[in-house]
């Protein structure tokens, strides 16, 4: 098929995820055609390097093989079975017991979601059976990071916390409030230990405003990312789950963007020993080759939640798609791919991505390279010295991401000038030393 026909096809039927609406009628889809590794080919034959893994999600790298058959055996076999009524399949029931094993802690219980969004959206719901169980039906609050995303449910988009996803949405919700983000490259304190003083101190604040009796959990990601991929200090997220516990608040840890080998190890959980009560996953479960998400349960919370559910009545919740068996089967042959050596070239071409990104440094539009493994951002400014932030009408996320484009490299340019990259965790170090050339480039374009 013509791109010209897709194109307008696409400008008067498919109504794309968060793009300015009009804008993108007028501009036009670009169409990707084809994959493999780390770079991507587009209806007009360019190729180019994928430094975002589609959306933080392809973690393997397109193309594999054993993945697409994976799902083509599975799909021939058996293509869907429900998890309601009793019923399930192996491949679902495999992955649940494998993602047990390589959880964190005592999250021992595994529910199936669609995605992240969902899954964010099952643990509040969750959270509030558990305190309503419990007979502390006064828990209802939620406290959750400024620049955090939980997705965009009717629920979850309210813990996220970024202007856009509430104009018009009538979000936030009376019982969802944020505290500031630790955010250190614009943080006033002198130390990271001051940084993570002051994370403590503004979640015990927040919870004594609204009352302890009152508040039900706190939510965070390892690294926020849809927020400019930012990077607490070390020790931060585990003060903050120690304050939760003191507190008696659930701690629950969205790793939808840091899961399976993003950051280095298989969860990001592992850099400081959390052990939340839940814990959310979805995007690398499946490499982005099927849809799917995962809700992590903590034996504790499950076991008052089965005992509260009256004999004979359903537990409440669930979707069609919950387990889907196709998709468990891509995420157990992707799990594999992982274990077979991926976390491991995660963690030690990170080392090399991070050494790499540092030599942009000196460029006179980087402020600020924050890096966790194989996710990083670095923050464009106009004045190093006063870290001043472009004006809104220099439109640097707009020639940003088509500079980039003109130079072979996709990667996420955030409204707020933002370049955010996380590549495939099976990118070469070779293919480090392309992403950062092309990246200069791109650089050097908007700055000429």
């Amino acid at each position: 098929m013509l791109s010209n026909t897709l194109i307008e096809k696409d400008r008067a039927h498919y109504v794309h995820p968060v793009v300015p609406i009009r804008a993108h009628e007028r501009r036009g889809v670009t169409v990707l055609q084809s994959g493999k590794g780390v770079f991507l080919t587009d209806m007009e034959g360019n190729e180019l390097l994928d430094g975002f893994a589609g959306l933080w999600c392809v973690n393997a790298g397109y193309g594999h093989e054993s993945v697409v058959e994976a799902a083509a055996e599975q799909m021939r076999r058996l293509p869907y079975a429900s998890g309601f009524f009793h019923f399930g399949s192996e491949p679902a029931i495999e992955l649940a017991a494998k993602l047990a094993e390589l959880s964190p802690g005592d999250l021992d219980h595994v529910f199936f979601t669609l995605g992240g969004s969902d899954a964010v959206d099952t643990v509040i719901r969750m959270v509030r059976y558990f305190f309503n169980a419990r007979g502390e039906t006064a828990k209802k609050h939620f406290i959750a990071l400024e620049k955090g995303y939980h997705g965009t449910s009717s629920n979850g988009a309210g813990l996220t916390a970024m202007p856009v996803f509430h104009a018009h949405f009538d979000l936030p919700m009376p019982w969802q409030h944020h505290i500031p983000s630790p955010y250190p490259y614009r943080n006033t304190a002198s130390s990271d230990e001051e940084i993570i003083a002051q994370g403590v101190a503004m979640l015990k604040a927040k919870v004594a405003e609204l009352g302890a009796e009152t508040v039900a959990a706190f939510i965070m990601e390892p690294v926020q990312g849809s927020g400019g991929v930012i990077v607490p200090p070390e020790g931060y997220a585990k003060a903050m789950q120690d304050t939760c516990r003191a507190l008696g608040i659930l701690f629950i840890v969205d790793e939808v963007i840091t899961g399976f080998g993003r950051t280095g190890p298989m969860f990001a959980c592992e850099h400081e020993g959390l052990t939340p009560d839940f814990m959310t996953t979805a995007k690398g479960l499946t490499s982005g080759y099927a849809p799917m998400g995962a809700v992590f349960v903590s034996d504790r919370i499950y076991q008052v939640m089965a005992d509260a559910v009256p004999d004979g009545v359903p537990f409440g919740h669930g979707f069609t798609y919950s387990g889907h068996p196709v998709s468990a089967a891509v995420a157990l042959e992707v799990i594999k791919l992982y274990e077979g050596g991926m976390i491991d070239n995660a963690r030690t071409v990170g080392a090399y991505f991070e050494t790499q990104l540092k030599t942009l440094q000196d460029h006179p539009l980087v402020g600020d390279i924050r890096c966790k493994g194989l996710l990083a951002g670095i923050e464009i400014v106009i004045d190093k010295a006063n870290k001043t932030k472009p004006s809104k009408d220099m439109t640097i996320a707009a020639r940003l991401a088509k500079a980039g484009y003109e130079n072979g490299l996709l990667f996420r340019a955030f409204a707020d000038d933002v370049i955010g990259l996380a590549p495939p965790i099976c990118i070469t170090e070779t293919e480090v030393d392309l992403l950062i050339t092309r990246l200069r480039a791109t650089l050097n374009a908007i700055s000429a």
